[in-house]
């Protein structure tokens, strides 16, 4: 085809100069095309071309144990030939692929031509032009897709359009296609989906499976029965426009219901089985070796089957389990639901689906905090406490709505304390910070900016995967070490380091400390085992979802229940709900497959501490707790400032409103030191923004509050400052403002900044 000849109202309406540069490469290639026309003998034809077709697939566990086959009918096992498929078959396949296969020479330059109009136009690639000769090259020789990749297919479709008569062409593009649930080739496809030879499809059937190959799994019909059928509507629209149908074949054909035979072949953890066929496979092979272990996975199911049936009452209907090995982040047991062939819900995969992921994600907030110089003795005040956002101030509640006062790292993760941690995440560097650690950890579901999820982000106000959750604890496991999670044993598995071990190994130390989360939890909860295990319970909002995920070093077990429909669960937490089958399935792991625990570093040593202060104590104090450090990163020792006359531990300004309220339970032990130390002003928090209506006179009221005086006297430049007995305000103006406090006996003084907008 001269490059003058073309004809196309995309061409067309191209500018003059765009055109000239088309046309000139399309001419430029043609020559290029007639002096290589000689060297193409010597491009070798594809061995896997001059071998027959494979004509089943067998998936197996790690063992060998099938799980799922896609074996043909005995009668459709041999290679099919050309011959054998009618006529309106192939015009399905042509029309759907390549209908100008029969006249162009393994490249179709108009549809190229096209192609490459169509996307400089839009900055992107909007369709492809390959050939079913470069099709049939690209499935039997896996490349990666770059240009050289490209080049070589090419290549080789014009050597194959030379060697090879188009009908064998053709033929072995039909015996080597794949057309999804592990069909390779048209005779599998037909039998498996229609229980029929080729020769015997009607014309919707045909264009049916003609419209498959598109993306067999995207167009599984078994999944998305809605996108296969509005393929095989293009594939007959296509074939009425190239006159393979007339009007009325056409109409009939479109209005066919189509009677999908049921899947019968065997069909073990299916919920696995259709993960592993959403992964790229490189090449079709007789057998594909997966990393499930049946038998263990068996075992699961049934763990999980007992316990949502003791759950009924409290309206649990679901539930989810993953095992991952965490040598080889190989899942080796994946249940997605109780029953997959239960009607409704059966088939939505628990492991995969995305769900609220409560507090499951607060061991990767004090990671960073370690990882910036805290310590498992680090104090935080566990007190109710305001916190600016974008929408003006966030008050976060611990889940039993109680606050502890001190707490150490230790104990604020271990009991799952939610105020706590949100005061680590801050000082830990943030949403930005815990954000990108989930993402180096394999969480996929956060495309929100951190800022949106706020400090909010550690107590789990984003979607998360059981699957990528407990492959994000298998690189806690691994004591700092990402390894991608793999349903398929050769699949590559690189491992990167995002934290030192030391550390890691203080996490898992914690998580693993009964005592730890008593003060939660008591000391007989679901998480209580007879040999070591980290776990972490998660639960969200209205209890819709629950989670616990646990691990030693060598196995790494998530779990969810819930609703699929998003109902609420009456009082069901990760304790109540998701712990017991993490323990039940642990305690199987640890009789029949064994877990240990890890040596504690070199590193690490052990000291004596308040529990109060946080701070080093003689060993032989008996008031107190023994703690685990790095040897070079050990907390202050305590001084007599940290106490009054009489002993007790003195508590700073934070502490005002919880030391004088029922929540208190350290008032022999503790003394509220106000008289020391800054002021601290407690509302407004700095940056926080107001909004006011100007139908509601109270909120035009400002609470002042500080603690740390007693004669206060509140000020602001642009706004006016007021009391009335037991209460100070401000009176709201539109625009940012400041707002300062003195302490008229001390002198001392404190400022804050606010918004305030009108509605």
């Amino acid at each position: 085809m001269q490059a003058g000849s073309l004809r196309s109202p995309e061409l067309a309406a191209l500018p003059h100069h765009m055109r000239r540069k088309i046309i000139a490469l399309l001419a430029t290639a043609a020559l290029l095309l007639i002096v290589a026309h000689f060297g193409l003998k010597f491009v070798p034809i594809p061995p896997a071309l001059l071998r027959p077709p494979i004509q089943s697939i067998a998936l197996l566990d790690r063992n060998g144990i099938p799980l799922r086959e896609a074996r043909v009918a005995e009668r459709f096992s041999r290679e099919l030939a050309l011959d054998e498929v009618p006529p309106h078959v192939i015009d399905a396949v042509l029309a759907a692929e390549d209908k100008r296969f029969y006249r162009h020479h393994g490249i179709d330059w108009l549809a190229s031509a096209r192609a490459l109009v169509t996307g400089l136009r839009h900055g992107r690639i909007v369709s492809g032009a390959s050939t079913i000769t470069q099709q049939l090259v690209k499935i039997s020789e896996r490349r990666p897709r770059t240009l050289r990749a490209k080049l070589i297919e090419s290549a080789t479709a014009l050597r194959l359009e030379q060697a090879w008569p188009k009908d064998r062409i053709l033929a072995a593009y039909l015996n080597r296609l794949d057309f999804g649930n592990l069909n390779i080739g048209l005779a599998a496809a037909a039998d498996y989906y229609f229980g029929k030879p080729v020769s015997d499809l009607s014309d919707a059937e045909a264009a049916f499976l003609a419209g498959l190959p598109k993306n067999p799994r995207r167009l599984n019909p078994h999944v998305a029965p809605a996108a296969a059928r509005q393929r095989q509507e293009t594939v007959l629209r296509r074939m009425r426009d190239n006159g393979q149908l007339d009007l009325a074949r056409s109409e009939r054909a479109l209005s066919e219901s189509l009677a999908l035979r049921a899947p019968g072949r065997r069909f073990r953890a299916p919920h696995f089985v259709e993960l592993v066929l959403q992964q790229p496979i490189e090449a079709p092979r007789a057998e594909l070796k997966t990393t499930l272990d049946f038998r263990l996975n068996e075992q699961v199911e049934k763990i999980l089957r007992e316990r949502l049936a003791q759950l009924r009452e409290q309206n649990v209907r679901n539930g989810a389990v993953v095992v991952i090995d965490n040598a080889s982040g190989d899942v080796i047991a994946l249940v997605g639901s109780e029953n997959y062939f239960a009607p409704g819900t059966g088939q939505v995969n628990g492991a995969w689906a995305q769900r609220s992921a409560g507090s499951a994600l607060k061991p990767f907030t004090y990671l960073l905090a370690l990882e910036r110089g805290a310590t498992p003795a680090t104090m935080v005040a566990d007190v109710r406490t305001s916190f600016p956002s974008a929408d003006g101030f966030y008050r976060p509640e611990n889940y039993n709505r109680r606050c502890y006062g001190p707490v150490r790292y230790r104990t604020a993760l271990a009991s799952s304390l939610n105020i706590p941690a949100v005061k680590v995440l801050l000082a830990a560097g943030g949403p930005p910070a815990l954000s990108e650690r989930l993402r180096v950890c394999g969480l996929t579901t956060l495309n929100r900016a951190p800022e949106i999820y706020g400090l909010g982000l550690t107590l789990g106000n984003c979607e998360a995967r059981l699957l990528e959750m407990t492959n994000a604890y298998a690189s806690l496991a691994r004591l700092g070490e990402f390894r991608p999670w793999r349903v398929l044993s050769d699949s590559p598995s690189a491992a990167r380091r995002y934290s030192e071990p030391e550390l890691v190994w203080q996490i898992a130390d914690i998580l693993s400390d009964n005592s730890a989360r008593t003060l939660a939890f008591g000391m007989n909860s679901a998480l209580r085992f007879d040999y070591p295990v980290a776990c972490k319970t998660g639960t969200s909002t209205d209890f819709r979802d629950n989670w616990t995920i646990g691990f030693t070093p060598e196995f790494s077990v998530g779990v969810w229940v819930g609703n699929f429909d998003g109902a609420p669960m009456r009082e069901v937490s990760g304790v109540t709900g998701a712990g017991p089958i993490l323990h039940a399935v642990f305690d199987y792991l640890h009789g029949n497959y064994g877990t240990s625990w890890y040596r504690t570093p070199s590193q690490i040593v052990e000291r004596t501490v308040h529990p109060l202060t946080g701070k080093l104590l003689a060993d032989s104090d008996p008031r107190g707790v023994r703690e685990k450090f790095l040897s070079d990163r050990l907390p202050a020792a305590e001084t007599p400032a940290d106490y009054d006359a009489a002993g007790h531990v003195q508590l700073g300004p934070e502490y005002a409103d919880w030391f004088n309220s029922a929540e208190n339970g350290l008032r022999g032990q503790t003394i509220l030191a106000l008289g020391r130390g800054d002021l601290r002003i407690t509302s407004p928090l700095t940056g926080s923004v107001y909004v006011v209506d100007p139908d509601v006179p109270s909120s035009r009221r400002i609470p002042l509050v500080v603690n740390g005086g007693s004669h206060m006297k509140w000020e602001s430049e642009s706004l006016a400052c007021r009391s009335e007995p037991g209460a100070d305000f401000a009176l709201a103006a539109e625009g940012e403002h400041r707002i300062v406090v003195t302490d008229l006996e001390s002198g001392r003084r404190a400022e804050t900044w606010i918004r305030i907008r009108f509605l």
